[in-house]
């Protein structure tokens, strides 16, 4: 799959059966604090109660995590590091959504307008899951390496919490760093995974247009903004096709338009807000002089004064063949080889390729939708959720990943 290759039994990559299941108490524990999460969502750089959960939890646990300087967010080391070696690190996000949840279930939001619909609930408890098992294998001696719980905040809120918790020094003796991301197309039980590119770049643009208003009886006196507008949102695309390569995969997509306030006034303002996504890295770095370009030369066509914000967002996550290996042998040797799914690049942006600027590292997608089910979910959605037996899958994954990176000679 994707240039992986796979370990024959008996190679000696990993034991038969590896340590680190969750006991069915531990289970129900996880689900609930998950449902505790998702019942006080909060957003980025908010996230004081979800900290504050997860640090009780872990040194109710023995161990002593550290929170952020920002106030949210905390990392935790488990086992005695090694020098000569770094650490893995295991990531998870904190924070939600400011959308409404509108599922009818037990746990629903209790938050107006705030909602974990991108599954970092999920996320942030699999890694807390996973530490809790490790810190009980540390205890036992059954622990090979150290490892390092990172919990980051702010994921949603560009150019993500990822660049700050990097900036604070969360990756200093760290090596490699994987994480999961919750995937409602992928079934409970089974993650998505791939070599090189497993996400795109993604970065917010804000364009505002001036010029002298007047009557709709009199355009040719005016400057058009409404049209002007209405050229960018579809020209600036079409221009940009024409000057990538279509392979890099340059996306702009408008999600605001808003100009004018009466049928008979053409407008002195308007403005357009919008989203620039990319497959490749190459491509990303050029996207600002590229966009600005074609936002000016449309403008100017239409004698309108263009303003642009191009706010950087994240670079694509791009998956460490190694790093990747590791978290496909983790995922085999717990649930069988038929658990590994390839997946596609995906056109969503995660700050988690933050890291990976600095260290190998993989992302997975952790299969959260229930087997047989033909409902249509998707993330940033008001109904998501999850079939909760991903979070044993996720642990288990985590711990199995601890534990074959930690075997010597690997």
């Amino acid at each position: 799959m994707n240039q992986l290759k796979s370990r024959e039994p008996g190679s000696g990559a990993a034991p038969a059966a590896l340590p680190g299941t969750l006991s069915e108490s531990l289970r129900t524990e996880l689900i609930a604090f998950r449902r505790d999460l998702h019942m006080h969502p909060e957003l980025g750089n908010q996230e004081f109660r979800t900290t504050a959960a997860v640090k009780a939890r872990l040194e109710a646990a023995g161990l002593r995590p550290r929170v952020l300087p920002g106030g949210t967010g905390l990392v935790c080391d488990i086992g005695t590091w090694d020098r000569k070696r770094p650490m893995l690190a295991i990531r998870a996000d904190l924070d939600a959504l400011p959308i409404p949840d509108v599922k009818t279930v037990p746990y629903r939001s209790t938050e107006q307008n705030r909602a974990h619909a991108c599954g970092h609930d999920v996320h942030t408890t699999t890694v807390l899951g996973a530490g809790l098992v490790l810190a009980e294998l540390d205890r036992q001696g059954r622990l090979p390496a150290a490892v390092r719980l990172l919990f980051q905040p702010a994921e949603e809120v560009l150019p993500g919490g990822a660049a700050d918790a990097v900036e604070a020094g969360v990756l200093d003796g760290v090596g490699r760093i994987i994480a999961v991301h919750c995937d409602p197309k992928v079934d409970a039980g089974k993650i998505g995974l791939r070599v090189g590119p497993i996400t795109s770049a993604c970065d917010r643009l804000e364009v505002t247009l001036d010029g002298p208003g007047g009557h709709t009886a009199r355009p040719h006196l005016t400057t058009d903004l409404v049209t002007a507008a209405a050229r960018i949102a579809v020209d600036v695309p079409a221009v940009l096709a024409r000057r990538v390569d279509a392979r890099s995969g340059l996306s702009v997509t408008w999600g605001r338009i808003e100009s004018g306030h009466a049928p008979n006034v053409i407008p002195q303002h308007a403005e357009l807000s919008g989203t620039v996504r990319c497959l490749d890295l190459p491509t990303w770095r050029e996207a600002p002089d590229l966009v600005h370009a074609a936002i000016d030369e449309v403008a100017t066509l239409h004698r309108a004064k263009s303003t642009v914000d191009y706010v950087r967002g994240v670079p694509p996550v791009v998956n460490d063949p190694v790093v990747t290996e590791l978290v496909h042998d983790a995922m085999t040797a717990r649930r069988g080889p038929d658990s590994v799914e390839d997946t596609e690049q995906s056109l969503g942006g995660e700050d988690f390729s933050w890291y990976l600027e600095h260290v190998p590292g993989a992302m997975a997608r952790l299969g959260v939708r229930t087997p047989g089910d033909t409902r249509v979910r998707d993330l940033h959605a008001g109904d998501f959720d999850v079939d909760e037996r991903a979070i044993q899958v996720g642990v288990e994954l985590f711990t199995a990943a601890a534990l074959l990176d930690g075997t010597p000679g690997r």
